[in-house]
């Protein structure tokens, strides 16, 4: 099928602990749009199909429903298979559509959207697959996402440097996969919490979708674990990360850092510094909040 035949389909990308689940939740406060839990199948399924499967759509309903995030769809098997089953001949695309059009029924829902942070790394991929995709990649202060990924299992194992460098890499590097994108957009997660209408309404528009103000509280239908949108998590860094540390991250980011237009306030460091175990020990002093997107 022509891709103008689907509506836009919004895939939220990002480095991990700048939002995405932030604004994963809002637009699934939506009324007529649906993002599941984090997938992650699509490269692979991308990949083994392009081999040459003999059963291109037995192998997709394999990679899907043997997916360890499987469970958190709530879908039924035989629905998936059945759903699979009716497309002929089968085509990747439209496996994926089906996935995601049955995720969105659970909710009584027209329009369906992605949310995985990974998914940065394979633009290119997903385009290739869903024309109709369009990337939504927030972007979160560097610093302010070292703070909130550390001592989480997901964080780059190392110093200060690896996280700077884990994330300057992960933006690069979606920015340019993002220059073959027909239709990518950036969304800063400062603005996403300092005034939350008028970048809901930015993303809105990019993906042809009403604007529903049931996003603004978003924190409201789902688990209360969430809270609203905290401006004291813009520019933590300026509270909570020490000079040296500060430095020692902008030695090896400051340069996307002044591009993004953040400013710079560390030192040039001394000394090679403590490692990140010692920096664990000195935030359990001043613990995350789990509502922390």
């Amino acid at each position: 099928m022509l891709h103008f035949m689907h509506p836009p389909f919004p895939f939220i990308v990002g480095v991990p602990r700048s939002g995405t689940t932030l604004l994963r939740l809002m637009l699934d406060a939506h009324s007529d749009l649906s993002i599941p839990a984090e997938t992650g199948f699509i490269p692979d399924a991308r990949r083994i199909l392009a081999a040459g499967m003999a059963d291109g759509r037995e192998a997709f309903f394999r990679i899907v429903t043997l997916s360890p995030a499987w469970s958190g769809f709530r879908l039924e098997v035989d629905a998936f298979r059945a759903a699979l089953q009716a497309i002929e001949p089968f085509d990747l695309g439209e496996g994926v559509r089906a996935f995601y059009r049955l995720c969105a029924a659970l909710s009584g829902k027209a329009r369906w959207g992605d949310r995985t942070p990974a998914y940065g790394a394979h633009l290119d991929a997903i385009q290739s697959i869903l024309p109709e995709a369009r990337f939504i990649h927030v972007i979160r202060d560097g610093r302010d996402a070292a703070l909130s990924v550390t001592g989480l299992w997901f964080a780059p194992d190392g110093e200060i440097e690896t996280l700077a460098a884990d994330w300057r890499a992960r933006i690069l590097k979606t920015r340019l996969l993002a220059k073959g994108c027909a239709h990518y957009l950036e969304v800063r997660y400062e603005r996403l919490i300092t005034d939350p209408p008028a970048e809901l309404r930015r993303v809105c528009e990019f993906i042809d979708l009403p604007y529903d103000s049931d996003m603004e509280r978003f924190h409201e239908r789902q688990d209360p674990e969430f809270s609203p949108p905290d401006a004291s998590k813009v520019e933590r860094w300026k509270r909570d990360m020490g000079a040296d540390m500060r430095g020692r991250f902008e030695a090896v980011a400051g340069d996307l850092l002044t591009e993004l237009g953040y400013g710079m306030g560390g030192v040039a460091p001394a000394k090679p510094g403590r490692r990140l175990s010692s920096f664990f020990r000195q935030r359990r002093l001043t613990r995350e909040s789990p509502s922390d997107p």
